[in-house]
């Protein structure tokens, strides 16, 4: 049950595992290296669920979340953020992200997160 995820990170790296991760299971993935270009591919494109990374320049991943949730109320969200930013993780959760998870990425908790999500939103 795979779905359409949008990854929007400005690390290139990041983008490219998550990107080579959720292609091998299934999944179509869209990809944004900044807020704007990721607000404008949810307009454009509708993902399911989005991984948004919270350090960005010019717009951060909160400020997307806000603007994010004026656009789309039901997309699923999951923040990406590093070891000391869990406070600004939780912040996201009560702005309506889904889930956060730490940087380095654990991939098999990704994996049942972004399952969890979609199964939910096919039911």
């Amino acid at each position: 049950m795979a779905g359409r995820v949008l990854v929007v990170d400005d690390d290139p790296n990041t983008v490219g595992l998550l990107e080579e991760f959720l292609r091998a299971k299934g999944y179509e993935v869209l990809t944004a290296g900044d807020g704007v270009e990721a607000l404008r591919k949810v307009t454009e494109e509708r993902p399911q669920v989005i991984l948004l990374d919270i350090k960005m320049p010019e717009m951060d991943g909160l400020e997307v979340l806000r603007r994010l949730r004026e656009i789309d109320k039901e997309v699923g969200v999951i923040m990406i953020t590093v070891m000391d930013e869990q406070e600004i993780g939780r912040e996201a959760m009560a702005l309506g992200a889904f889930d956060y998870i730490l940087k380095p990425l654990d991939l098999d908790y990704l994996e049942r997160s972004l399952w969890y999500k979609i199964s939910q939103m096919t039911l």
